[in-house]
């Protein structure tokens, strides 16, 4: 594996485990005097993950600002490119509804997770957060489980085997292990999209795609959708009563 990639992971690693000492510095700086209980922990969770993750960015571009990992005359097409970005949004979203099929009908575990509800809660409280999940943290995990560890395992091994171990690490870092499943099979399917294209943009399009989706659903929306299943709950009573 290239230095700069073992530098690119160490900037990762760094990041994740920045909060440890970042957050008791934002509290000490006694801006968030006037928030209590969760509602201050979740503001300072935001800046501070607004803060370390777009360093976090900076940091691995100016790494990889040369790097090439295919060579031109491999990578798809422009057009091709830009209908694999639009393809990968409906293909991981296909591995994920046949995931949590799984997970509800064979394996019993209910639907739902509780990393992606503290998210939402964090950028409810702070909106400038929703640049992270939808956008930066989409970039950034693509580049270090696709394009490096991915990437790296590929040219040792067969595409099953890289991208099963790459989805799972992908999977794990997420530290929702009763969904493992999910996030493997989103895994696969980004690492699909990057072996087919030789072009990192695609799966990070797919993945960025997918997140805002996700966000603008339970922030932006949430509201209306709350209220048309109210309203759909009333016309079944209504029906039901006929």
């Amino acid at each position: 594996m290239k230095k700069r990639y073992w530098w690119v992971i160490a900037t990762y690693i760094l990041m994740q485990l920045s909060g440890i000492l970042g957050l008791p510095l934002l509290l000490r700086t006694g801006w968030y005097d006037k928030y209590t209980g969760d509602m201050k922990l979740q503001i300072v969770s935001g800046h501070w993950g607004i803060i370390s993750f777009i360093t976090a960015l900076l940091i691995i571009l100016l790494l990889l600002r040369k790097d090439e990992d295919f060579p031109a005359r491999d990578k798809a097409g422009m057009g091709i490119t830009f209908v694999w970005m639009i393809a990968g949004l409906f293909l991981a979203y296909l591995a994920q509804i046949i995931a949590v099929n799984i997970e509800m009908r064979l394996l019993g575990i209910k639907p739902g997770s509780e990393n992606t509800e503290h998210l939402v809660e964090i950028a409810r409280r702070t909106p400038w957060f929703i640049l992270v999940t939808s956008i930066i943290a989409p970039i950034l995990e693509e580049i270090v489980f696709r394009k490096i560890l991915f990437g790296a395992l590929y040219k040792r091994f067969n595409f099953f085997i890289a991208a099963v171990i790459s989805s799972l690490v992908f999977a794990a870092v997420h530290a929702e292990f009763v969904h493992l499943l999910i996030y493997t099979s989103m895994g696969l399917v980004f690492a699909f999209l990057y072996a087919h294209t030789k072009r990192i943009i695609v799966p990070i399009a797919a993945h960025v795609m997918m997140n805002t989706i996700v966000v603008l659903v339970n922030i932006v929306f949430r509201d209306n959708l709350e209220r048309i299943m109210h309203e759909a709950e009333k016309l079944q009573a209504i029906i039901g009563g006929l």
